[in-house]
């Protein structure tokens, strides 16, 4: 395997100048694979403030080139299907000759996958994260999707979730295919243990800040029962538009001292506010497998989170808690557990993530699939 590959990858989500965060844990993924092969990334992404019909964004770094793809937007499918299929085909043209296709996310994009499988021989493989296929968020899924992904599926090389989880959500929808497990990837040398002096419990909740999915006002009601259990702590509240909660604490009536509202941070100083912490806190109704999770246990932080999705599959017990989802007064019980008489140990957390899921371990699993999937017979 000393062969170096040029590996495409294919991405539904990928940060762009429209969401800037979207799909990060693809990028870390890209950036894990460029430390062995060249990596060359597509993205195609409408922008709605876009005058000419596609506009086309390229750059190199490292061994990543990265081409984006903004398209104007309209509201006939017809002409929005055309537009993806032309910006595909230009960057297509800008690409070198590449070995094989890495495809982030099944739908709509693996249609490309396919096109470069049937006319120009490229195998590819898939990794999945998408929480749509669990239920009941699959209810939503159109014929189509459920059809033309099933297709894809089946002409995949490998389909690697990020959690067997997935995987069993994915196979009840009958999307059957060669399954292997890649979970997602913590740059341990940005995520560590350092010295934590806290003179206050700081508690540490980081999302997307979307109640429907991170329960976070499930978590700021046991905030608020946390007052009369603890003295003192403060929570820091990490994501877009945090402040939106402001009036829902105020409503509660949490002490407003206690909570610090953090807008969207770049990547590289979630470091530093998990270091600071005791205690990180994802009070999720669903989801497969947070890479906050792993990145807290990197840096020695212990986690509370619900057992939803995939978590369990990688939560150690000695790391912290599960709870039911929903469940307020388990997540109340286990925070204060958590600040009496929690022992751990941070060397073990970080070297737990590291043999599992540093930038080396991931690229060594993607390059074991690439090799097979190039010998692979459908």
């Amino acid at each position: 395997m000393n062969s170096k590959l040029h590996v495409l990858f294919l991405c539904g989500w990928y940060p762009s100048r429209i969401l800037p965060t979207n799909g990060d844990f693809i990028e870390r993924h890209a950036k894990a694979v460029s430390l062995k092969h060249k990596v060359t990334v597509i993205h195609i992404v409408t922008d709605k403030s876009l005058r000419t019909n596609i506009e086309i964004i390229s750059k190199q770094e490292n061994h990543i080139t990265t081409h984006i793809a903004y398209l104007k937007s309209t509201n006939n499918p017809l002409k929005k299907i055309a537009l993806f299929g032309k910006a595909f085909l230009v960057i297509l043209k800008k690409t070198k000759s590449f070995n094989i296709v890495h495809l982030n996310e099944i739908y709509p994009f693996g249609i490309f996958s396919l096109y470069l499988k049937w006319f120009k021989n490229k195998r590819f493989i898939i990794s999945e994260h998408f929480t749509g296929y669990h239920q009941p968020q699959a209810k939503e899924l159109t014929f189509s999707q459920k059809f033309i992904s099933k297709i894809i599926a089946k002409n995949a090389a490998f389909i690697c979730p990020v959690s067997n989880n997935l995987r069993d959500a994915m196979l009840a929808l009958n999307l059957k295919g060669n399954y292997f497990r890649v979970p997602n990837v913590v740059n341990t040398s940005l995520f560590f243990p350092s010295e934590n002096n806290n003179q206050t419990f700081t508690i540490t909740h980081i999302s997307n800040m979307l109640n429907k999915h991170k329960n976070v006002e499930g978590f700021l009601r046991v905030v608020k029962k946390l007052e009369s259990k603890i003295d003192h702590f403060k929570v820091q509240l990490i994501g877009g538009n945090s402040i939106q909660y402001k009036m829902f604490i105020e409503k509660i009536k949490i002490d407003i001292d206690k909570i610090e509202f953090i807008d969207h941070i770049p990547h590289k100083k979630v470091a530093s506010y998990l270091q600071s912490s005791n205690l990180f806190v994802l009070f999720s109704n669903y989801e497969n497998l947070p890479c906050v999770i792993l990145e807290s246990f990197a840096c020695g932080v212990p986690v509370i989170a619900t057992n939803v999705g995939g978590v369990s599959e990688f939560f150690p017990k000695e790391f912290g808690f599960l709870v039911s989802p929903n469940d307020e007064d388990a997540l109340l019980r286990k925070i204060v557990t958590m600040h009496r008489s929690f022992k751990m140990n941070k060397k073990d957390m970080h070297n737990y993530v590291e043999e599992n899921f540093s930038e080396d371990k991931i690229a060594s699993d993607f390059e074991k699939l690439y090799f097979n999937s190039l010998k692979y017979k459908l």
